[in-house]
């Protein structure tokens, strides 16, 4: 029996998530390198959430199609050449574009990754495959944040993107070296399976309740973490773009939690490991409106692990109520997720303008509730034997 490719996994989520968000810290850097409004700055953060919110299903379907290990392994390739052109930007708008680029090569990391976890994972141990993923996704998050940050701060912006791209392509040699083919049909002879498509998923309650709470966890993540940049920036705190690049050290807890996580979901179920989550998650946005900086470092911790968690519970429940055409599923939670990336983004913009940070946690506790209610009431348990009937009945 062949073992899992449990490092193979680990750096996909790694390559996926290590330039998406690497702007956060260089935010107030490039608002003053630009003369810039922070909305306009903040399209580093939207442009490639939202082309990938457009882009994930058509990728899923061409994962599930030609092969998930060819789709994984050509866009993390693809995905380092961008990279390394966005270090040739001089405006804010062909950063942008870089930018767009970057989000149009990523989404076929994670929907063929996640999509590869429930064809090689057993069943009752997808929850650790995904957990396994999202450690990659964590700390692929921090260092392409930190390493961006400190580059900034050492030298300049553009040369944070080249490091990036060396990065990037490391870990792309090491997933065509390490990552096997998926088991069953060569990629070549891989199809969409007859009677399953796009309206098939979004036919399915559970599946749609899924795609809302992603909604809300990446909504979550890219509000606190793009607007307390700003807040740590200004008096009192007045943190340096390299303080700003190791603030998101505190994402090294959801690395270390979010396995756990995962052995908690496959042992007591998914509506359990989502309620946990975003509790948690809330109570440390909440914990950020102390106004001591050691305070709101422990309160993006919480926040931030709890965040992991939930889009690890809930890209695991995708697998478990999907028996086929799982990458084009994943798409379409990407498209949902990526959205509520790219709002969380922006509409915090207004609010901070009218009430400061206090307004932007308010709004994002709001937000976190409403996701941990609609999973609560709407999920129907982890084994999702409904759908897989379901789905068999489909013509």
């Amino acid at each position: 029996m062949r073992r899992e490719p449990t490092l193979a996994v680990v750096l996909a989520g790694f390559a996926a998530f290590l330039g998406l968000y690497a702007t956060q810290p260089l935010l107030p850097l490039l608002a003053r390198s630009f003369d810039a409004s922070t909305f306009s700055v903040g399209l580093t953060i939207t442009a490639p959430t939202v082309v990938i919110a457009v882009c994930a299903p058509f990728i899923g379907r061409l994962a599930d199609t030609i092969g998930l290990r060819r789709v994984i392994v050509g866009s993390a390739f693809t995905l380092t050449a961008v990279t390394a052109l966005a270090a040739t930007s001089r405006t804010l708008w062909q950063l942008v574009l870089w930018r767009l680029a970057q989000g149009v090569m990523t989404p076929g990391i994670f929907a063929g990754t996640i999509a590869y976890i429930h064809e090689e994972w057993p069943a009752d141990r997808a929850g650790r495959g995904t957990g396994a993923y999202m450690t990659g996704t964590i700390l692929g998050g921090f260092t392409g944040r930190a390493t961006a940050g400190l580059v900034a701060a050492d030298v300049n912006w553009h040369v944070s993107f080249v490091v990036l791209a060396a990065l990037n392509l490391l870990v792309a040699v090491a997933l065509f070296v390490l990552l096997p083919q998926e088991r069953g049909a060569a990629a070549e002879e891989r199809a969409p399976a007859p009677g399953s498509s796009f309206m098939d998923h979004m036919r399915n309650i559970q599946l749609v309740t899924t795609y809302a709470i992603g909604f809300c966890v990446l909504f979550t993540q890219v509000a606190m973490f793009t607007y307390v940049t700003f807040y740590l920036a200004a008096p009192p705190f007045k943190l340096s773009t390299a303080a700003l690049g190791w603030l998101f050290v505190v994402y090294l807890v959801g690395a270390t939690v979010t396995p756990v996580g995962g052995r908690w979901v496959d042992r007591y179920g998914h509506r359990s490991g989502l309620g946990l989550a975003m509790g948690i998650g809330a109570a440390g946005a909440l914990l950020t409106l102390v106004v001591w900086l050691p305070a709101i470092v422990a309160g993006l911790a919480l926040c931030s692990t709890g965040v992991f968690v939930a889009q690890a519970t809930t890209s695991s429940y995708i697998g478990a109520v999907t028996t086929r055409d799982r990458a084009l599923a994943v798409g379409l939670y990407s498209t949902f997720y990526y959205a509520g990336g790219s709002l969380g983004a922006v509409a915090p913009a207004a609010l901070w303008n009218i009430g400061g940070w206090p307004a932007c946690v308010a709004l994002t506790v709001l937000v976190q509730t409403f996701g941990i209610v609609i999973g609560l009431t709407l999920w129907k348990g982890p084994e999702g034997q409904h759908y897989d009937r379901a789905m068999e009945a489909v013509p």
